[in-house]
């Protein structure tokens, strides 16, 4: 298994230890294309429980989210918010969904968030 990036890895302890939500980073993951903003893990699983706490269906799995993340070592995980999937010409879901990613499968990325425009 190839080593992760040291860049990515120190994006990711700095978005960790600022508590900001407001880099923006895409990737690219066993082919899938994936683009947002990071968060913290702490914010990501709160706001992941509180959508979760709002289904009728899913309410019972918030709980898994309200653990504390465990702090031993660098970040493993990138956590997406309003984060899209890119497929042709189109960022799934439309409006932006929550993502964790393994900073471990990422084979490539770059700072920004790609969106596409009708122009």
């Amino acid at each position: 298994m190839p080593k992760p990036d040291e860049l990515i890895i120190d994006i990711a302890a700095r978005v960790e230890s600022g508590q900001s939500n407001r880099m923006s980073l895409t990737v690219v993951t066993d082919g899938a294309v994936i683009t947002g903003r990071l968060a913290p893990e702490a914010v990501w699983r709160q706001r992941v429980s509180e959508v979760l706490t709002d289904s009728a269906d899913l309410g019972e799995f918030s709980a898994v989210f309200d653990a504390p993340a465990q702090k031993d070592g660098p970040p493993t995980h990138l956590h997406f918010h309003v984060a899209r999937i890119l497929q042709g010409t189109v960022g799934i879901p439309e409006t932006g969904g929550m993502f964790r990613v393994a900073i471990e499968d990422v084979n490539a990325w770059t700072v920004g968030d790609f969106s596409y425009t009708d122009h």
